[in-house]
């Protein structure tokens, strides 16, 4: 078996600052996710830990260590010295950077509903190592990609909503994005950097986006259709649709 995979890359041209993802069909039949590096390529796996593996046959690492903290918790009744030491801290955080290969590539590939499943258990790995790891340091170590992790939740979110044509939800979901990230900031003390943040002005530039281009309800436009009337002095036409206005009220 040849194990070169330069005729590979060959036909695969590396475009700096270019994210160039591919899915193709492995050797087992199951799809999988290629993504283009200059110096090669990764490949991963659509759905549990990206490289196949199962960590003390869980799914992932995540899982292995919450089923400690359950074991931890009903041998002592309660989730206190449950310790997540440096080491373990450590394997987490590959395990991490592997989800964000992932969720990069599924991004680059439009696959939103696999991002917003993969950001959201990197927070909860965050959360974890927030609440148990020993060391201070290490907790930095993940906290200080929340807010970027945050906003591609939300980016994920919202692409699933306005594919559904629901701008309801897409705004409330930016708002909420918006105020995790500024709560991340709050919780540190760091108020001052939140506004120059780039992940809130990404997410506030896109809510005034889609407040501009969110179709309006039959009330709006009626609403506005008064407006002009008034503005142009047409009393008896904003009269009628102030009266269509109050049967669609009920009032």
């Amino acid at each position: 078996m040849m194990k070169d995979i330069q005729p590979i890359l060959a036909d695969w041209e590396f475009i700096p600052n270019n994210i160039s993802v591919r899915k193709i069909e492995g050797v087992d039949g199951s799809t999988k996710i290629q993504l283009r590096l200059d110096l090669g390529l990764l490949q991963m796996e659509t759905k549990g830990r990206p490289d196949g593996q199962r960590p003390f046959g869980y799914e992932s690492l995540l899982e292995y260590y919450n089923a400690l903290l359950l074991e931890h918790q009903k041998k002592s009744g309660s989730d206190t010295k449950f310790p997540l030491n440096s080491d373990d801290c450590a394997e987490l955080q590959r395990e991490c950077i592997q989800y964000y290969h992932r969720y990069l590539s599924m991004f680059q590939l439009g696959e939103y509903e696999s991002v917003e499943r993969d950001t959201a258990r990197n927070l909860r790995v965050f959360d974890l190592v927030k609440k148990y790891a020993i060391n201070e340091n290490d907790i930095w170590i993940f906290e200080q990609y929340r807010p970027y992790v945050i906003m591609m939740n939300t980016r994920a979110k919202i692409h699933i909503s306005l594919k559904a044509n629901n701008y309801k939800r897409a705004l409330a979901q930016l708002s909420d994005g918006i105020e995790n990230i500024r709560a991340f900031f709050d919780e540190h003390g760091q108020n001052h950097l939140a506004d120059s943040s780039r992940e809130i002005q990404f997410l506030e530039n896109w809510l005034k986006e889609i407040q501009e281009k969110q179709p309006l309800t039959l009330v709006e436009k009626l609403k506005r259709q008064m407006d002009k009337a008034v503005e142009n002095e047409d009393y008896e036409k904003a009269a009628v649709i102030r009266d269509e206005l109050k049967k669609l009220l009920g009032t």
